[in-house]
């Protein structure tokens, strides 16, 4: 229906616009450097924005002094006034959303918060790589809204890209998962709709600029003694390849992140940040980052002063800018690189390479093209729009876990159950659900709101807080569950038992609240679900065998709409479509394993199990990929090659006859064309069940040498009743090579076995050919 206005409310809304206009722009942030209102700096020729960038960058550093270069390597860089450059700080935060960890955003006044998605581990589950993307996009919106606005920074140091190792790490909730693959595709997809689609090269603009970390074998905070700061990371060079580094050379590779960040750990007696054959050789040389490499906050003056690796200060500067580092986060480098320059342990010339890769990355984001650029608009109506709000309601539907669902007890139905006992310690939970690393968000709705939009609820905690240190309140929580038609108890973890410096000790939920649990599941008259809300894995073996306990439900932690997520999932509005990212282990599986011992492959005489679904085969609460759904969906394989003839380079035959070339087990991916061994898959996904639902593909390889790893995945909607095609592909070299004990990636001749799922098996033979290629 249309709307007539008279003339004098058209002036007034006119009036309102003009007036917030005016207001935005008296908080907007002053252009960085090249302010056209400064003569002093309009004809110098950095400022000229036609000009190639690499030509601004060098007679920008060609003005500087060795003082002002110096100031410019770390995280709160000078301003050089007499050049028109304000400081800068580098450190902000954007792992699920806009972050106020680091000193770099601020909120309040026009940007009193922003929209806080599922932390990582959850929007992972999904498996949906374009809501990875989207979810990027609307975050750098966001960012590129409160730099204008001088609320935060453009130099986003996210995501997390360490591989989920070890179950009790306490910053497992900031990793997409324990599986190679799906952690670089999800780096891959956040790290591009961070920055945008411009491409890659020094010409390549940026809408902010992300940073994949912790570079590499980091996953140990604080266990048993053992610390981040003092700990070296032992690890072979297979792991290093087939592993650990995996999601940093595709950042590089293939999102062409703008920055990589080193960790304080370090790796066989070398610190991350100092060590020239991880930076500069392999980041750098191998990988060709186009960008900079900064220190994890202090890790310079930590692998000094903790690690004691160098006997004087000006060494240690020395040795991470001559390692490749180019930004220090932290003050190390400001105090102690002018020293290490007068006593020729490093060079001016080394230094203007380290600012040559920190202001090209400055030049690709607009920050000396002045006032003016494509996202100059953005503003405090971007942030926390309905849609991003939206976005964060819709990713954290697509990232619940339905891990149990006895006789179809789920989902309620609002006829049926129309009173719901809503018990537990994360309840009512609202900054417990978006985990950390996280910011202020648009607003909350808890558990509890949620369930109350379906239900009348009678609302019990049960226990004071997740450490549940006494069963004091249990007798009311039995009453409520027993006078409810349904029971939902909303159990877990929060920051205060798993988070950055704080890894666990065990596997087992908190203290008394197994207990809670057991006695309201005895004592419910309906249906028992229970819900978690955690990073890393928890052993419900006992939830898991109780009957008494219908359902399952994990939530990780769910951002923002978390609690309309939830209850969206639990009365069926939405449909869970997600699977476990990582393994679910039982308690006793700690008691095997140090959480410092690297390796990812089992060692039977030593009576080391593994880790990780690819190479752990013991028991396991909830398997990777776990996961159900309120429908049923069938899986057909339409086509696939059964055999790819792997051409080999002819330099690699000499001395080899064709016989014996016919024997050979492995071909090196440096020895083929790798272009050349793409493979498609076409799967038909049809949904025999009687509501509309996602399906996750999960596409696994195990080759001659028995290894299974993820090669594919998709993610497909299919309403009931209806089929879908989905096309896989999949690279040979990427995708089935393994790497053997030197590091080195090959593929192996033979029968490779394809598993979809748990459905479809089919075998794909390589042979090794004489074709000549082109080198």
């Amino acid at each position: 229906m249309s709307k007539k206005y008279s003339s004098s409310t058209y002036f007034i809304l006119i009036l309102v616009i003009v007036l917030h206009a005016f207001a935005y722009s008296s908080e907007s942030r002053r252009p960085f450097a090249c302010d056209p209102a400064n003569p002093g700096t309009r004809n110098l020729q950095f400022c000229k924005v036609s000009l190639p960038i690499h030509v601004r960058v060098q007679d920008l550093i060609g003005r500087l002094t060795l003082q002002e270069k110096i100031r410019l390597l770390v995280n709160n860089a000078a301003s050089v006034e007499r050049l028109g450059v304000n400081g800068y700080e580098w450190w902000s935060e954007a792992l699920h959303g806009i972050s106020n960890t680091g000193p770099g955003v601020k909120f309040g006044d026009a940007f009193p918060g922003a929209t806080s998605f599922p932390q990582v581990i959850t929007t992972a589950a999904s498996f949906n790589t374009s809501l990875w993307q989207e979810i990027g996009r609307v975050v750098s919106d966001e960012g590129r809204a409160m730099y204008n606005g001088g609320a935060a920074g453009l130099t986003f140091w996210s995501p997390n890209v360490n591989i989920l190792r070890d179950p009790r790490w306490g910053r497992c909730q900031e990793t997409p998962g324990e599986d190679p693959h799906l952690v670089a595709q999800y780096a891959v997809n956040y790290v591009k709709g961070l920055q945008g689609g411009s491409g890659s090269g020094n010409t390549g603009r940026l809408k902010v600029a992300a940073c994949c970390k912790h570079y590499t074998a980091y996953d140990l905070d604080d266990w048993n003694g053992f610390d981040r700061y003092h700990f070296n990371a032992k690890v072979s060079k297979q792991d290093l390849e087939d592993t650990y580094n995996v999601p940093f050379k595709a950042c590089v590779v293939e999102g062409n992140v703008a920055s990589v960040m080193c960790s304080y750990n370090q790796i066989n007696g070398k610190p991350s940040c100092a060590d020239p054959t991880l930076l500069r050789d392999t980041i750098r040389a191998q990988w060709h980052l186009n960008g900079y490499i900064v220190s994890d906050c202090d890790s310079v003056g930590v692998l000094f002063y903790q690690q004691h690796y160098t006997r004087f200060p000006e060494d240690a500067a020395a040795a991470t800018i001559k390692a490749g580092l180019d930004l220090d986060c932290g003050p190390f480098l400001a105090i102690h690189t002018e020293q290490a320059v007068r006593t020729g342990k490093v060079s001016e010339l080394e230094i203007k390479y380290a600012l040559a890769n920190t202001i090209t990355v400055q030049m690709r984001l607009g920050m000396f093209d002045g006032p003016s650029g494509p996202y100059a608009n953005l503003g405090p109506r971007d942030v926390c729009t309905p849609a991003h709000q939206q976005l964060a309601l819709q990713a954290a539907r697509e990232g619940m876990v339905l891990l149990k669902n006895i006789g179809r007890a789920l989902p309620l139905s609002p006829q049926r159950h129309r009173t719901v006992a809503v018990i537990g310690p994360n309840s009512d939970a609202t900054v417990a659900m978006i985990g950390n690393y996280a910011g202020v968000p648009c607003g909350y709705i808890s558990p509890l709101q949620g369930i109350a939009r379906y239900a009348r609820t009678v609302h019990q905690h049960g226990c004071m807080g997740v450490t549940c240190p006494g069963n004091q309140q249990f007798g009311l929580a039995e009453v409520a569950a027993r006078h409810a038609d349904a029971t939902v108890l909303v159990m877990g973890l929060d920051q205060s038992i798993e988070a950055e410096a704080r890894d666990r000790v065990s596997l087992l939920l908190p203290r008394y609240q197994q207990e809670l649990i057991s006695r309201v599941a005895m004592a419910s008259r309906g249906p028992v679900v229970l819900v978690l809300m955690s990073g890393g894995p928890i052993d419900v073996t006992f939830a898991k065998n109780d009957p008494r306990v219908s359902a399952i439900l994990w939530a990780g932690y769910p951002g923002q709409a978390g609690g309309a997520a939830i209850a969206d999932v639990l009365f069926g509005t939405a449909n869970p479509g997600g699977k476990l990212p990582m393994t679910w282990y039982p308690q006793d599986y700690v008691a095997k394993v140090s959480m410092t011992n690297m390796d990812m492959r089992a060692d039977p005489i030593k009576g080391y199990p593994g880790r990780t679904y690819r190479f752990y085969k013991g028991p396991t609460v909830f398997p990777f990929g776990a996961g159900f759904s309120y429908t049923r969906f069938s899986q057909r394989l339409v086509s696939a090659p059964t055999t790819i003839s792997v051409p080999t380079l002819h330099s690699d035959l000499e001395g080899n006859n064709t016989t014996t070339l016919m024997k050979q087990k492995t071909v090196r991916t440096i020895h083929t064309n790798c272009e050349s061994l793409d493979l498609n898959m076409h799967i038909d996904v049809k949904n025999i069940g009687d509501m509309d639902g996602t399906h996750t593909i999960l596409i696994f390889s195990t080759s001659p040498l028995g290894t299974k790893q993820l090669v594919a995945f998709d993610k497909v909607h299919v309403v009931a009743g209806a089929n879908q095609r989905v096309k896989i592909k999949m690279n040979a070299c990427k995708h089935l090579s393994v790497a053997d004990e030197y590091g080195i990636r090959r593929i192996f001749m033979g029968e490779h076995k394809i598993h979809v799922d748990d459905d479809l098996k089919h075998s794909i033979t390589f042979q090794a050919s004489l074709k000549e290629i082109q080198v």
